[in-house]
This record gives C-alpha cells, structure tokens and sequence, in this order.
C-alpha cells in the first residue's frame, strides 16, 4: 500500500460534502456509481490516494463504497462487528493518516446493530456469549454503560453513543492520531446509518471539520 502525495490537501469539511453528497445520490436511487471502470482500476496500480479512511461495522448492510457513492481509491475502508477497536484498528487508521494523508475518518455505525445488541443483552442479563463473540461484547460494553448512564435504553440510541464513544476512544488510544487532529491535519466524525432509509447522520466531530 502506498500514497501519493498532492500539493493541496482538502479540508475536512470538503471531503465529508463529498461523501455526503454521494450519500444523498444513494438515499434518492441517483446513484453514479464513479471510478468503478477498467480505466480507474489501471490508474490505481502505483499508488493510492483516497479521500477519507471509513471505520465501519462489518455489518453485511453497511458498504461504505456503495452508501456514500465511490469508487475505487476513494476510500479507506476499516471494519470490525460493531466497529470494535483493537491494535489492528488503531494501526491501520494510523497508516491511513500517516502514510496516506487522509484529513477524515469517519466512525460509521448502523441503527439494529447486532453486535451492540448483543452488549445491551449481556449487560442487562450478566450473560455474555462465549468464544471471541464475548471479546466483541466487553469491548463495547463501556459504550452500553456510558448510554445507560445518561438514561438510554433503546438499541439505536446506544449504537449512537457507542459511534460517540468510538470516535473520542481512537484519537484517545492513539498518539499518532491525536497528534494529527490537534495539527488539524485530520478530523474523525462519527456518522450513524438508518437502515430502512440508506441516510448517513453526523452525530458527533473532532477536530476542524
């Protein structure tokens, strides 16, 4: 994997007007499908330069490539069940940052999220599943408990907390992350996604956006 560097470097808030124009193409069934031909693919055999890295949920539902109408290059796509963090997370949003220079992650979670259901289920019964399932569930479980304590209950609201919480957690967990918002070379928006609609929702922002 390797990058391009470029002279000028959009802001932030000029990448998310992008991505959020592709979003709403998407919701209205005007999709363009870009940079998805032969000429797009050659093109990108040298190098890379997306415009944002996405920290997504696995969910089968959520392409991030497909919601925000890109195509190849355009995005740097990281997904975990729940978007869960972990050292292969953090290292690869650095990477993106780092090595590829993207001024934007975006921490996209989804409303009926099986993974935070499954947190709220296991903190409320004391029961938590067994095998790797169970590491997905302790991680998330702080989120569950930081909605619980400003009195949210609801499975969609929690995913919105937990968007919140992760977003904050990767810039906290990380110096190479922290260190580029507080440049402002990078800002982090968590973004939650309604199903039934295809509609991405900012719900949370750090750094210059």
């Amino acid at each position: 994997m390797t990058a391009k560097t470029t002279a000028a470097q959009p802001l932030p808030a000029e990448i998310w007007e992008r991505l959020k124009s592709g979003n709403e193409r998407f919701v209205s069934g005007e999709s363009q499908h870009p940079n998805q031909d032969a000429a797009r693919r050659n093109s990108l055999t040298e190098s890379q330069h997306p415009i944002a890295a996405i920290f997504g949920c696995s969910d089968s539902r959520l392409a991030a490539e497909i919601i925000f109408d890109v195509g190849l290059g355009d995005i740097f796509v990281v997904r975990t069940a729940g978007q869960v963090t972990d050292d292969a997370v953090l290292g690869s949003l650095e990477f993106s940052v780092s090595e590829l220079k993207v001024p934007l992650i975006v921490v996209l979670g989804h409303d009926s999220c099986g993974a935070v259901t499954a947190a709220v289920q296991a903190t409320e019964s004391g029961v938590t599943p067994t095998g790797f399932v169970r590491s997905l569930v302790e991680r998330i479980t702080p989120s569950v408990l930081a909605a619980q304590r400003a009195g949210i209950t609801g499975v969609n609201e929690t995913v919105e907390e937990h968007v919140k919480q992760t977003a904050h957690r990767i810039v906290d967990h990380s110096r190479v992350l922290h260190d580029a918002v507080a440049e402002g070379r990078t800002a982090v928006m968590g973004v939650t996604y309604r199903l039934s609609e295809g509609r991405a929702d900012v719900v949370t922002s750090i750094g210059e956006v």
